[in-house]
């Protein structure tokens, strides 16, 4: 039987045995290929993922993954601790409270008021205890409370023309609730003056009347008193009876001490150890960064004096003050120099303000002795860092130096990384500092404060151009090699 195909019927026919004919030899019959769809990948659909999410298979996967996450956090963390607990750490040391603090030297007598007689100049000095605190003032030392001819049978007598007892105990009052100590000053008052001819007897009287004053004022809440290195009470019999009084009136927060005005450049020589006379009979040896003048130092003799002050050995714990006369274009300069030394600063009354320069600024006179009391305070590096002096001569300047100019000053306060550069140009000229100048340093810093209070903001080390009469001081920034 012949199958009929539908199509062409010249194109050729299946004969009965199942052949195809018709075609010639050079023709092949097509395939016929089917059509295959691509499979179309889709995301997982809630109920799927959440389906497949379920097996047994994901949750030991997933319980693992957290549980290597917790394990390399704690690995961390305990490596962290490891490094802290490791690491020397710098222990700031336990400083006493006239190690802390700022003092201010202030004679009662300078405050004078023609509008008003009704109030004593005491009394002027307990309305004037919040600014000083606001200042960061810590203890004023009141100097010419007495008159220079007093006895020691007078001396629990103030001078009458600065006020009363009642007002001198108010005063004492009022600096416990600003926080402000208050000390009395005898220097240069001649408490052991002989009253007989009897040297053997010069002790028998006096020392006794001035052992009862002291007495007296420590009752009343004084905190300490200061004497001269010149005085007849700088002794090591006198200051280790001082000392014994001194030691039953104090207390872990309420010590009283004792402080000695040096007016040559060493102390005179003691029969006891310099160690004892710095440590346990006197607490507080003020230093006068310049010497004592009858007239106004000239820059280059402020210069260097305070090069050599700052090239001295420190000892166990300075105090300093200003001592002689400084022009007042370099009282702000010295001023940065008493805040930014090791040890304790005494600011002499009118030290904080400048009434030539603070014309400049009438609303911000006391702007720069803020910044310094603030820094000195929040800073560890400023208040009992080490001190490093950097030697600075002309081949630290730029080519164009001056030889006979007042070359400029430069030290570091350092504690742990933290680093204080302060930069003086007591000079007439502007200085600009050479690139080179301090290769050891960090290049960089950011300004604290400066005389001109107009530095603000990051700083190069290597360009810095100072103004004459100028102090600056600088954080420098940490680097491997500061």
């Amino acid at each position: 039987m012949t199958l009929k195909v539908e199509g062409d019927p010249g194109y050729g026919s299946v004969s009965a045995g199942g052949r195809f004919t018709g075609l010639d030899s050079s023709e092949t019959v097509p395939l016929l290929i089917p059509d295959i769809q691509q499979p179309v990948w889709k995301p997982l659909s809630r109920e799927e993922l959440l389906k497949c999410a379920g097996g047994p298979g994901w949750k030991k996967f997933r319980s693992r993954l957290v549980l290597c996450f917790w394990i390399g956090w704690l690995i961390m963390l305990g490596t962290a601790i490891a490094i802290i607990i490791q690491t020397p750490r710098m222990e700031p040391p336990s400083l006493h409270w006239w190690q802390r603090d700022v003092f201010y030297r202030l004679q009662p007598a300078l405050f004078m008021d023609a509008d008003s007689d009704e109030v004593s100049r005491i009394s002027r000095v307990s309305q004037r205890l919040p600014y000083l605190k606001s200042l960061g003032v810590g203890a004023v030392i009141l100097e010419g409370l007495f008159r220079h001819d007093v006895s020691p049978t007078n001396l629990t007598e103030i001078d009458l023309n600065l006020g009363t007892l009642p007002q001198f105990t108010q005063l004492i009052t009022e600096s416990r609730k600003s926080g402000v100590r208050v000390m009395l000053d005898l220097c240069e008052l001649d408490l052991f003056e002989q009253e007989s001819g009897n040297d053997t007897d010069i002790w028998s009287g006096p020392s006794e009347y001035i052992q009862y004053s002291l007495r007296y004022w420590l009752e009343h809440g004084v905190s300490g008193f200061g004497i001269c290195d010149t005085d007849a009470a700088f002794s090591a019999k006198t200051l280790m009876e001082w000392n014994v009084l001194m030691q039953e009136f104090s207390s872990q927060d309420d010590e009283r001490i004792l402080m000695v005005r040096q007016t040559s450049n060493t102390l005179p020589a003691l029969n006891v150890s310099s160690i004892a006379v710095n440590g346990s009979l006197v607490e507080l040896v003020i230093k006068s960064l310049i010497p004592a003048s009858h007239h106004p130092l000239s820059p280059a003799d402020v210069a260097e004096a305070m090069e050599a002050s700052l090239q001295m050995p420190q000892g166990d714990w300075p105090s300093w003050t200003v001592g002689g006369g400084v022009p007042w274009e370099l009282q702000r300069a010295i001023l940065v120099l008493i805040m930014t030394l090791p040890g304790t600063p005494i600011i002499k009354y009118g030290d904080e303000i400048n009434p030539v320069q603070d014309l400049d600024q009438p609303n911000q006179p006391l702007a720069l002795f803020y910044s310094l009391s603030q820094s000195r305070a929040c800073e560890e590096a400023l208040h009992f860092g080490k001190f490093t002096f950097l030697s600075f001569n002309a081949s630290m300047s730029s080519s164009g130096f001056n030889s006979t100019a007042t070359p400029p000053l430069a030290f570091l306060r350092s504690w742990g990384c933290i680093h204080f550069l302060v930069l003086f140009n007591l000079g007439s000229e502007p200085h600009t500092l050479d690139p080179d100048w301090a290769p050891s340093l960090p290049e960089g810093g950011v300004f604290v404060t400066s005389t001109g209070l107009d530095r603000l903001g990051p700083v190069s080390l290597r360009s810095i151009k100072m103004q004459p009469h100028e102090a600056i001081v600088i954080k420098l920034f940490e680097s491997d090699n500061s």
